[in-house]
């Protein structure tokens, strides 16, 4: 079993993104090896002005090498695990673990790039790790993800806010107002 592939039994769910770690595990060293190589064509005059390029310009070259390559595997990061308790998304800059209850659907639409948790509150969560670029293995993923979520759902029973009826003598009491409306009231 390699970390690419859906886990998938009935108590929980990993994925992290094929295609997307490929390409970043090969631009990486390549954007390096780019870097490095311009460096060593850095030398002598810039052209018309009187500045040469030194030995420090050449490493500052190789350090940007090495900066956009790490940048690049920054993609990489994105991963989603979920269970009974609920799912766990980490993206390329931040992560969630949200609960089950607060989430109201796991979507992926149609011409969307990747899944998206769609959440009680009208927020949606990216989950990157599920792109369509991947086919099956996002199919799975978000499949098993829906599978764990209806199952949490029909655990717990809905919470729906039942207003209770108020007692007449409790409608009919004038609510407090702020100080400063009182204020203008009373023509202060």
């Amino acid at each position: 079993m390699t970390d690419t592939a859906v886990v998938l039994d009935p108590a929980a769910v990993r994925v992290r993104p094929r295609r997307i770690r490929v390409v970043c595990w090969i631009l990486s060293p390549a954007l390096f090896v780019m870097f490095t190589l311009l460096s060593i064509g850095l030398h002598g005059s810039t052209g018309a002005g009187a500045a040469t390029f030194q030995r420090g310009d050449q490493l500052a070259m190789v350090g940007l090498g090495v900066l956009s390559g790490l940048l690049v595997l920054l993609f990489t990061r994105p991963r989603v695990e979920a269970d009974a308790r609920g799912v766990r998304v980490r993206n390329v800059i931040g992560s969630y673990d949200l609960p089950w209850a607060v989430v109201r659907a796991v979507r992926f639409d149609r011409g969307s790039a990747w899944a998206n948790l769609e959440l009680h509150d009208d927020d949606l969560v990216p989950v990157l790790a599920l792109q369509a670029v991947d086919r099956e293995l996002a199919v799975d993923g978000v499949r098993g993800l829906r599978v764990l979520h209806a199952a949490a759902h029909q655990q717990q029973p809905p919470q729906v806010a039942q207003q209770q009826p108020r007692p007449p003598h409790v409608a009919q009491q004038p609510q407090p107002q702020p100080q400063a409306a009182q204020e203008q009231q009373s023509g202060g």
